[in-house]
């Protein structure tokens, strides 16, 4: 019986252990099986959260050129995925568009916008399809954004008298980054509420401190998204308190602006009603009141709207301009040829007409080279993935973040010619390459579902108000200085670090 035992127990343990290593090995979430992205060495706790530093997608391009194009980081307890090519970029936004179009959620943005019951932040779902159906059709629609053209010439041609005005003289100094930001927030008031706020001038300032500070904060690195257990630190050190009290001022606000259209529209009768004077609030309370589908639109859902117009419309808008300027007087030479095309195709006209944008394709052409070098969002929004999958023949995990680099593949020297170099004239060579999602490696508003779905109304302030610029003056360096700043602010929209302060003259011919 001893003998008989001792030959039995090995067997027995040799059997299990044979059946343990079988299915170790051929367990589907088995790591042995699994070929994750490349990834630099990690500290424990913060993973690779201090690689990042102050300009990411500097850091993540050059990690890239190591790592690849493909690469996995671990933002603390966070799986990132950093896609830094056009192939990338293309099996995420396109091929597996549908798996990778959730949003994580962060909470600093999930606080000011309701849940995240916005467009920009809302994970990917029907509350999101919905929202950004109505965005699509009615508000962004091509239709919209021309019966908003008058606003866009009246609020342009106040920007031209306010720089006018402040070039008294031709060594006067014009701040025109403050000028652009009033240009783009009054622009944005106007159509989306009806109304603007810089009339007012102790409701403007509150207005402007309220924006600036959403903007701030939404750019503010929260280390509790990351690793949990360091959300008691932004109790002590105010972040908490300074977003609950954002979020509940602009909430105030919102529902004042809501209540007031509101109640102007109780007050009208169909007659009277006008969609093409309608902004966008009335446009949605008309969407909210109709209630022809199993969707409710509710109030939040309304302010959280209203919200991504501001965030998305001024901030960026403005950014993009304010680039496209210091590129345009950092290169005389470009500028030049712009103010020549702008001003033969207008002639003996006195002005601009939004008609004779189509007939500047160098102006087409400069701004688009401006978005390949300055994307606002440099690494656009984060995705999630909502199931495991394959990238590339690398395996990615449900759940695990995916950071797409638009700045790094923009400047990818296996697509461009010289990518760091300011040249417009590359889009003549190639001018199927358009920023609207099509082309991945060029992808400033993003692309796919997630794609930015405000791009037409954003084109056409920023092609309107640059022609308008380039007909009414010339900008010479203003006295002492050699060449313009060109460095970077640090946050999740790259805006210039020093304001742009250009001299105004007239033409010289």
């Amino acid at each position: 019986m001893s003998s008989f035992s001792n030959f039995v127990v090995p067997l027995v343990s040799f059997s299990l252990f044979i059946i343990f290593l079988f299915k170790w090995f051929s367990h589907p979430d088995s790591t042995a099986r699994k070929r994750l992205p490349p990834s630099p060495p990690k500290l424990p706790m913060i993973g690779n959260l201090h690689q990042l530093g102050l300009y990411p997608h500097r850091a993540l391009q050059a990690l890239s050129k190591r790592y690849g194009q493909l690469m996995m980081l671990h933002l603390g307890s966070v799986p990132a995925v950093i896609v830094s090519s056009a192939d990338a970029a293309r099996e995420i936004m396109k091929t597996q568009d549908l798996i990778f179009s959730n949003r994580p959620k962060l909470s600093i943005p999930d606080k000011i916008v309701y849940g995240s019951k916005d467009i920009a932040f809302a994970p990917y779902g029907e509350h999101w399809r919905q929202v950004r159906s109505i965005c699509v059709l009615h508000l962004l629609s091509n239709k919209r954004v021309q019966s908003f053209r008058y606003i866009r010439e009246e609020e342009t041609d106040l920007l031209i008298q306010k720089i006018r005005q402040s070039s008294s003289s031709s060594t006067s100094v014009t701040n025109l980054s403050d000028l652009l930001v009033s240009l783009t927030n009054d622009t944005i008031c106007r159509v989306a509420l009806g109304r603007k706020y810089s009339d007012e001038a102790e409701g403007s300032t509150k207005f402007e401190l309220m924006l600036k500070e959403i903007m701030e904060l939404s750019g503010t690195f929260n280390a509790g998204d990351f690793i949990p257990w360091l959300k008691w630190m932004n109790k002590v050190n105010g972040l908490d308190a300074r977003v609950d009290k954002v979020a509940r001022l602009f909430d105030e606000f919102l529902s004042g602006v809501v209540e007031d259209h509101r109640n102007r529209m109780q007050g009208k009768t169909d007659r009277d009603d006008s969609s093409n004077d309608a902004d966008l609030v009335d446009l949605l309370l008309e969407i909210q009141r109709e209630n022809k589908s199993s969707f409710t639109l509710d109030d939040e859902a309304i302010k959280g709207v209203i919200f991504d117009m501001f965030g998305a419309g001024t901030d960026t808008t403005y950014t993009s301009l304010e680039w496209t300027m210091a590129e345009i007087l950092k290169h005389p030479k470009i500028m030049n040829r712009l103010q020549n095309e702008v001003r033969q195709v207008v002639g003996s006209e006195i002005e601009v007409a939004e008609e004779d944008l189509e007939k500047m394709p160098y102006l087409n052409a400069v701004i688009k080279e401006s978005l390949r070098l300055h994307p606002p969002i440099p690494m656009l929004v984060p995705r999630e993935s909502t199931q495991d999958t394959k990238v590339m023949g690398y395996h990615i995990a449900a759940g695990t973040q995916v950071i797409i680099n638009a700045w790094a593949i923009a400047r990818d020297p296996m697509q461009w010619e010289n990518p760091g170099e300011f040249n417009p004239e590359r889009f003549f060579k190639n001018p199927t390459n358009d920023f609207r999602g099509f082309n991945f490696e060029y992808i400033p508003f993003g692309a796919g579902r997630r794609g930015c779905p405000g791009i037409t109304f954003a084109m056409a302030v920023n092609e309107f108000a640059l022609a308008k610029m380039m007909l009414n003056f010339d900008f010479p360096l203003p006295i002492g200085v050699n060449e313009w700043d060109m460095s970077e602010a640090v946050g999740s929209t790259v805006h210039k670090r020093n304001p742009l302060l250009v001299v105004a003259t007239s033409p010289s011919c």
